[in-house]
């Protein structure tokens, strides 16, 4: 008789402390959601240049098991982030809110070597080095992080122009003068 193993299912806490230690050696999935105000981020919180009490992230986690070709256990992690940040725009310097919506996978490998390893042409998963003390908060703010851009803009049908184009002068041409001089 061929029985499958059922693993242990556990729900994550959305609480911030919760997300900062969770073990990812221990044989068991894991799932949750919940969502995360900017006040809980610190690193994503210095990189808007403003702070609207709206704003924040919403995030779900699944992980699950699944054979490789050797017949052996891996560990995947699915990270989705859904929310808003309040930004100025670099273009016209008004304030714009920036949708954010990103889904990841990830793969639990066993340490920094087998990161180092695992192959740069799978663009399927994200190798991360599985620990009984996974700083997932951690992982939730750098994937936030990495989906802000660089330089924050308005899509250009819908910004306003900059208000300080109008005050730039054009400096005089120096070659001016010559123009008359033929005549």
């Amino acid at each position: 008789m061929n029985r499958k193993q059922v693993l242990p299912e556990v729900e994550l806490s959305a609480t911030p402390h919760a997300l900062r230690a969770v073990d990812f050696c221990a044989l068991q999935t894991y799932h949750g959601e919940g969502r995360l105000s900017v006040g809980a981020l610190p690193r994503v919180a210095l990189e808007l240049d403003i702070s609207n009490p709206d704003d924040g992230f919403d995030w779900q986690i699944q992980t699950q098991f699944t054979a490789n070709q050797v017949g052996a256990l891996e560990q995947t992690l699915r990270l989705k982030l859904k929310g808003q940040a309040s930004m100025t725009c670099q273009r016209c310097l008004q304030a714009f809110q920036y949708a954010l919506n990103v889904e990841r996978l990830f793969i639990f490998v066993a340490d920094e070597a087998a990161a180092d390893a695992y192959p740069m042409e799978d663009d399927l998963f994200d190798p991360l080095v599985s620990s009984t003390h996974f700083d997932l908060l951690a992982l939730i703010e750098d994937e936030i992080l990495l989906s802000l851009p660089l330089v924050p803009k308005h899509p250009e049908a819908s910004c306003s122009t900059s208000p300080f184009l109008g005050i730039i002068e054009e400096p005089e041409n120096p070659f001016k003068v010559l123009k008359n001089i033929k005549k």
